[in-house]
């Protein structure tokens, strides 16, 4: 498990990295719309990387992934993979999971867009999914414990009658794009690996309407919820701070001002 401590020059690449990946959703924003592809969407943002960042998408090969971006829409809990054939529709939700690589260091993040006004339940586990995760970046600083990361988000979710997937999870994340520790989305406060200022991984909880198992399709990636009930999730990639976390792939959009760094 690698703590970046005392290795600036590693940071800073971390942050460039993160900042890349986050500019990819804010860049993107514009095209997710009605009407609009995800094959589409996933040439937009692989020219974008390759072109204009001088970046290289992370997900083109991994593990024999064949796109840009994870294009996850409504029961989709993880790893949709974008296609010509699937557009937009009037209320839909999607998750974008974009992973960028730059001088060997990588950013890692994701985000939810509601398609037109979208259902009162679309809003809410949207919301929901966003205020969990943020629960959870706010349970991090050196000392704390992973299972306060998890117990935060459960509390959360689960408050608001929603579940959190428990087979996939957040992960060590610089140099190597899956890394130790593994970022569990549940638990209990203090149990797990302790954290440590300079360790970098992501939180990435994934929550569902109805129940938290889940199941792959026979493209292999695909991951859809067991119900076929919605599921939504947010992604941050972040640092270990002596007090709380600095977020490598926060957005504009984002009001963070109630982590302390």
């Amino acid at each position: 498990m690698k703590t970046l401590a005392n290795n600036p020059e590693a940071v800073e690449k971390m942050r460039i990295a993160g900042k890349l990946a986050s500019d990819v959703l804010v860049m993107l924003d514009e095209y997710v719309k009605e009407g609009v592809s995800t094959g589409v969407l996933d040439k937009i943002a692989h020219d974008y990387i390759v072109n204009v960042q001088k970046a290289i998408p992370a997900n083109v090969g991994y593990h024999g992934f064949p796109k840009t971006l994870c294009t996850s829409i409504n029961h989709v809990v993880c790893h949709g993979i974008p296609c010509d054939e699937r557009i937009l529709k009037d209320g839909d939700i999607i998750n974008i999971d974009v992973t960028v690589i730059k001088d060997g260091y990588y950013g890692d993040t994701s985000r939810m867009w509601i398609i037109g006004e979208g259902s009162v339940m679309a809003k809410r586990i949207c919301k929901v999914a966003q205020d969990a995760l943020y629960a959870g970046m706010k349970a991090v600083r050196n000392g704390a414990y992973m299972g306060d990361i998890g117990e935060a988000i459960q509390k959360v979710a689960e408050a608001e009658r929603f579940s959190v997937v428990r087979e996939y999870c957040g992960h060590g994340i610089s140099d190597v794009y899956h890394d130790e520790p593994q970022v569990l989305h549940y638990g209990k406060k203090n149990t797990g690996i302790q954290l440590k200022t300079g360790m970098t991984f992501t939180i990435e909880p994934m929550i569902n309407q109805g129940v938290w198992q889940t199941k792959v399709m026979q493209d292999k990636w695909t991951v859809i919820t067991k119900d076929r009930k919605l599921s939504a999730q947010w992604e941050h990639t972040l640092m270990v701070t002596e007090n709380g976390c600095e977020v490598f792939t926060a957005r504009p959009d984002e009001d963070l001002s109630f982590l302390t760094v």
